[in-house]
């Protein structure tokens, strides 16, 4: 997509929001072809024990950023699957703070693109780095 036709954040969130990323409260932040930026709240329910954001949600957060990523770099027609990811934990982020996923295209192919997302916490330390693989398919 090019600049002029990629689309408000508020229509993308309207997309996620009855979805998984939405019930976990992923708000997105920014959009380019290249970046996607969102920010989620760790709750309890979102928490391992210890009260720290559980592994689950934080790779669940990164995969709906590459594919968000990948979404705004399809042409018409298309769909996008994740087809492999790679979660590094580095940091906990601790319950009742804000995580911050920065999200860059490494890739951006014609079949497949690859991502990787940095989740930082509140405090803006490494919590996890997640490299994932989009294929584009037919719709």
């Amino acid at each position: 997509m090019n600049a002029a036709a990629m689309p408000p954040v508020e229509t993308v969130q309207a997309i996620l929001d009855p979805l998984l990323p939405g019930l976990m409260g992923v708000r997105l932040v920014e959009l380019s072809p290249e970046r996607v930026v969102a920010e989620m709240l760790v709750r309890p329910d979102l928490c391992t024990t210890g009260g720290t954001l559980h592994g689950g949600a934080s790779m669940a957060f990164a995969d709906t950023l590459g594919g968000v990523g990948t979404f705004l770099n399809m042409g018409p027609g298309k769909r996008t699957t994740t087809t492999d990811s790679s979660t590094k934990f580095i940091g906990a982020a601790r319950v009742n703070t804000t995580v911050r996923g920065e999200c860059v295209a490494v890739h951006r192919g014609r079949t497949t693109m690859v991502w990787q997302t940095r989740i930082t916490s509140a405090e803006g330390k490494l919590c996890a780095l997640v490299t994932q693989t989009q294929l584009v398919i037919e719709a």
